[in-house]
């Protein structure tokens, strides 16, 4: 969902005449990579350029519009972390470890939380496992105050508001953190400057992604493009990026991203999706179903853009079939076929977009924006139904008529413009159609139903 809600926001941006850095990436470090690639009998290296092959293909199945992929293996990418962690050094301190760790989640866990959740992770239902060994730690409160007030005041803003409250309490009872494993327990990792027997803690080096893909320390870009406008996170790594990023962050002399948005988990029939229940919905089949616009689309109107939000196949299909199909498809099919029995030429619209739009858009309120603009779609199918151009054309009206349909398509332009940003493909063959010298329906529907 990151990858979507990011891309429908660089899309805004850059319609609004901004240069946008959209960077994508895979985090290829840690015990969990190195653990299953072991078991599948796999070099780690041919794993992570298996998986990265994999991810890269499907984020560009679904059109997304990155401008930079970033590997955590890239030389440049270790080279920035051995920079940040050298940065970093006043801030960090030797000490022994002995507690509670999660490989799923690849994060320790504190004795607190773990009483909370009865030994067993909640998010991959496996027991936690029980560490003592030395590692290097960031002191977390030398930066605690300064993150408090960031978040606080909204100067690192945190979306959905309700988030910005449980980081806040987390922020209160978060110890020091481990930064590092011993390479006896780890030894997939990036080294340690001066220390080969320790390698970076898998978050440390995931989070250094935003900045190395900029050049980090002292490249014209970032410069240019730091901080971050947006950084968008599923709900399960918020604590990460929004306290343990800060703090790398503040450590190293660099402001905090202006916003972090958060997004919920799209649950199978209402329940959590697990392999031990056998409810994961492969989002390659989702694609294969019904094309490109029609997944977009549902995850994006109908997944909240905050909360948890729920998948069924009944849903999905008739989100295609009464929306995609009948609501827009159906529009364009009759209006175009209406424009070329009644000989109207190209209509024009000078793109702009509407200000309730751009407030949605710009609280990244995007499940919110794209239904203000179905409402939009859903009121030119009333206008045709109310406006009757063919009963105009046929009581000898035809001016009338084709000042009606041309009306018509211009509203439709202008709802095409906005679409683009949710939609690309879809809006793209709506301007093409309607803006073209003779207006003709297209060869095959939109949305065919099948």
């Amino acid at each position: 969902m990151d990858y979507l809600l990011a891309d429908t926001f660089a899309r805004y941006c850059r319609l609004q005449g901004d240069e946008v850095k959209f960077q994508v990436g895979t985090d290829e470090h840690g015990n969990k990579v190195f653990s299953t690639a072991q078991k599948n009998s796999i070099p780690v290296e041919q794993y992570v350029q298996e998986n990265s092959d994999k991810f890269l293909n499907f984020i560009n199945r679904l059109d997304i519009s990155y401008t930079d992929f970033v590997r955590t293996t890239d030389p440049e990418h270790i080279r920035t972390c051995q920079e940040v962690w050298q940065k970093l050094t006043p801030h960090i301190y030797s000490a022994e470890y002995d507690g509670w760790y999660c490989e799923g989640c690849e994060r320790f866990v504190t004795e607190k939380e773990c009483q909370e959740n009865g030994g067993i992770c909640p998010d991959h239902q496996r027991e936690y496992q029980r560490l003592s060994e030395k590692n290097y730690y960031l002191r977390i409160s030398d930066f605690k105050e300064q993150i408090r007030t960031a978040i606080e005041s909204d100067q690192m803003k945190i979306s959905p508001a309700f988030r910005k409250q449980e980081v806040l309490k987390l922020l209160e009872d978060t110890p020091d953190i481990s930064i590092s494993r011993p390479r006896k327990q780890l030894s997939w990792g990036v080294p340690v400057p001066g220390d080969d027997d320790q390698v970076m803690y898998v978050w440390v080096d995931a989070l250094s992604n935003y900045i190395s893909v900029l050049g980090y320390p002292d490249s014209e870009e970032l410069k240019k493009f730091w901080p971050a406008t947006a950084q968008f996170v599923g709900k399960d790594i918020l604590r990460f990026h929004a306290i343990t990023w800060p703090a790398i962050l503040l450590g190293i002399g660099l402001e905090l991203p202006k916003n972090i948005v958060t997004h919920g988990h799209v649950l199978a029939n209402g329940q959590k999706m697990s392999k031990s229940i056998g409810n994961v919905i492969d989002p390659i089949e989702v694609l294969d179903r019904k094309g490109l616009p029609a997944f977009r689309y549902f995850f994006l109107r109908h997944i909240d853009s905050f909360a948890d939000s729920d998948f069924t196949w009944e849903k999905y299909d008739d989100a295609y079939n009464n929306e995609l199909a009948n609501d827009l498809g159906n529009l364009v099919q009759r209006l175009a076929t209406l424009c070329s029995k009644n000989a109207v030429s190209g209509a024009a619209y000078l793109g702009h977009l509407d200000p309730e739009f751009s407030a949605l858009m710009d609280k990244f309120e995007f499940s919110k924006a794209i239904n203000y603009v179905w409402q939009k779609i859903q009121s030119l199918n009333k206008r045709i139904d109310e406006e009757k151009p063919w009963t105009l054309a046929k009581n000898g009206e035809v001016d009338k008529a084709k000042t009606t349909l041309l009306s018509l398509a211009q509203e439709l332009l202008k709802v095409s413009y906005h679409l683009q940003v949710f939609l690309p493909e879809t809006a793209t063959t709506i301007t093409e159609t309607f803006s073209s010298e003779r207006i003709l329906p297209p060869k095959t529907p939109l949305f065919p139903k099948n």
